[in-house]
């Protein structure tokens, strides 16, 4: 069984097929989907996409581009929605949250007060995180290393704090990651003929520290490029790793598995 551990089939891309995404998905091997809802008008529907199928759970948060929408007056009203529902029992992470300094659609400092908020709540909370970085990981190791100390850069971890989705950093951002305990996400742009830093990191890193993602309908594999990405596409990405590596699909299909399932405490 295959993991998907973020993806967005609840995105109104899905409407017309969304049942129909699912079940090919899983035909192709994926036996688990962790629903990523991004802002507060989508939490909702995530937690019913969740309650619909068994084999998907969900994970809340406030992406960084919805940042400059929450003001620190309406924090508290915002924050006391969402610790209720992380209460729900499909609701396994807080995410995706984080900063991102590519496309700036609102000020550092907006973003940077949403996201130490939601690590604060997290940490309440005590779920995972699933972390958006683009463009900010000196930042963004920052604020993570506030509330999360040195735990190992080692293998295996019983309970990772969290994962960093879509990882295209560096390699000492790699190290960084892994010694304070996070996961990283791979996703369609290992496929990616330009995607050389990428796959070095990817060919270094030991399995025990990576998780699969889609990002659906986001990022399809090179294979279907201008499409519209679904899950069914996780194993021509464990089949990426698996070459990068010199291991099989199944071996990296395994052991993602087994991340996923100590990431989202569902082991």
């Amino acid at each position: 069984m295959l993991v998907d551990t973020h993806c967005h089939v609840a995105d109104a891309q899905f409407d017309a097929d969304r049942d129909t995404v699912l079940a090919r998905a899983r035909k192709a091997g994926v036996g688990l989907f962790i629903e990523i809802a991004e802002s507060p008008d989508t939490w909702d529907a995530a937690i019913a996409l969740a309650d619909r199928h068994s084999d998907v759970y969900a994970s809340l948060g406030i992406h960084p581009h919805h940042a400059h929408e929450v003001v620190p007056t309406e924090w508290p009203a915002i924050s006391s929605r969402l610790k209720e529902l992380l209460k729900h029992p499909k609701v396994l992470a807080v995410g995706e949250f984080g900063l991102d300094y590519f496309r700036m659609q609102n000020t550092k400092e907006q973003q940077d007060y949403l996201f130490k908020r939601q690590l604060e709540l997290a940490r309440e909370a005590g779920k995972p995180i699933v972390i958006h970085c683009r463009d900010a990981h000196e930042d963004t190791q920052k604020g993570l290393f506030e509330f999360f100390p040195n735990v190992s850069g080692g293998h295996a971890l019983p309970k990772p704090n969290g994962v960093i989705h879509c990882f295209t950093g560096t390699w000492t951002d790699a190290q960084a990651y892994l010694l304070h305990g996070f996961m990283l996400g791979i996703d369609g742009p290992v496929t990616y003929p330009n995607s050389k830093q990428l796959k070095e990191n990817v060919a270094r890193l030991p399995l025990e520290r990576m998780v699969l993602e889609t990002d659906s309908p986001y990022l399809p594999p090179q294979s279907h490029r201008g499409q519209r990405n679904d899950p069914s596409h996780i194993p021509t990405i464990a089949a990426a790793i698996a070459e990068l590596k010199h291991t099989t699909p199944e071996a990296v299909g395994a052991a993602t598995t087994a991340n996923a399932r100590a990431l989202f405490r569902l082991v």
